[in-house]
């Protein structure tokens, strides 16, 4: 039985449902009730999410070439360029169209290096250089994680961008940003970057991971489960405490991360561990008397569209919070 807060009054499910927001409600049907993509309540939200608001005013902004706001840097302005768009289409749930394959074949051309991952500007003469190896994991998670939901699983481009993921992992994804004072923190590599190529690697099927991603995986996992989700920070008497931005849920989050979606992503791959509790006693500590959960970390301003509105009900966290309790306790 899913442990709702004791005050909860009614189930979220029925609003997750409604059709004003079809991104949702197709997930819901995916994730929460079961339903297959052939199930024609799922193949009718998948429909009504391309002319939704949200995904209409994204792609109304993109350029006729594929691109959003220039075609030299797929990465800034941050939030309205073209990486941060096809991130949020794949996060709205959005179908493969012409406009979002004229996008990839884009990214494909002039973002990608031989390496494999993917850079923050446009290539030029540098394709075979690695100097941005240490930078390139978790914007390369994103993108694989948009691609594979775009139906690119099998794409060379994307198999390269994956064998990248698995060939620089070593206990973790490095960046040279990450950490800023080595002496304030736990994980020994990048902690909120290392959760987006885990998300990437969990979408891939079971049957096609290899032993060296389910070796990662298996990794990943316990390095989240070590530090207690959240709790990755480290305090002058050298104890743990936690990052208090993961401890704000937000949607979408882009290269950020919070609580919650580690939670979605340990579930999704089968995580049941006591270490987990703390993280899901906060989730619950936030739950309404409605069974809602409100948006508390936004980009709105800053995107082509806001999604929701900050410190209201939300659709997409209550949709991941319940999801993530389903999975711990349905």
């Amino acid at each position: 039985m899913v442990p709702w807060n004791s005050s909860v009054r009614e189930s979220p499910v029925e609003w997750l449902l409604e059709d004003k927001n079809p991104s949702v409600r197709y997930w819901t049907l995916r994730d929460i009730c079961g339903k297959s993509e052939n199930d024609s309540d799922v193949r009718m939200a998948r429909e009504d999410i391309m002319t939704s608001h949200p995904v209409t005013e994204i792609l109304r902004n993109q350029e006729p070439e594929g691109f959003w706001i220039t075609r030299e840097d797929p990465y800034l302005p941050k939030y309205r360029a073209t990486y941060h768009q096809l991130l949020i289409l794949s996060e709205l749930g959005a179908a493969p169209c012409e406009q979002v394959e004229k996008a990839v074949d884009l990214l494909f051309e002039n973002y990608q290096y031989d390496s494999g991952h993917f850079n923050w500007k446009m290539l030029k003469t540098a394709r075979g250089r690695g100097s941005s190896l240490v930078d390139g994991a978790c914007l390369t998670g994103n993108i694989v994680r948009a691609l594979i939901h775009f139906g690119y699983l099998h794409h060379e481009k994307t198999q390269k961008a994956i064998h990248f993921l698995v060939r620089v992992h070593e206990a973790g994804w490095p960046c040279r940003a990450y950490p800023i004072d080595r002496a304030k923190v736990f994980p020994e590599k990048c902690y909120m970057g290392g959760v987006k190529p885990l998300i990437a690697l969990s979408m891939i099927p079971e049957e096609e991971r290899t032993a060296e991603m389910r070796e990662i995986i298996d990794e990943e996992v316990e390095i989240y489960l070590e530090n207690e989700v959240f709790m990755y920070l480290r305090d002058e008497g050298g104890e743990r405490k936690p990052k208090p931005g993961w401890t704000r849920f937000g949607f979408p989050l882009f290269y950020q991360s919070d609580a919650l979606e580690v939670l979605d992503v340990l579930t999704k791959l089968g995580a049941k561990d006591e270490r987990m509790q703390k993280a899901l006693d906060l989730v619950l500590s936030k739950q309404s008397e409605h069974g809602r959960w409100n948006l508390e970390n936004t980009f709105n301003g800053k995107m082509w569209v806001d999604i929701e509105e900050k410190g209201r009900p939300s659709k997409w966290i209550t949709l991941k919070a319940v999801r993530v309790l389903n999975r711990m306790y349905g």
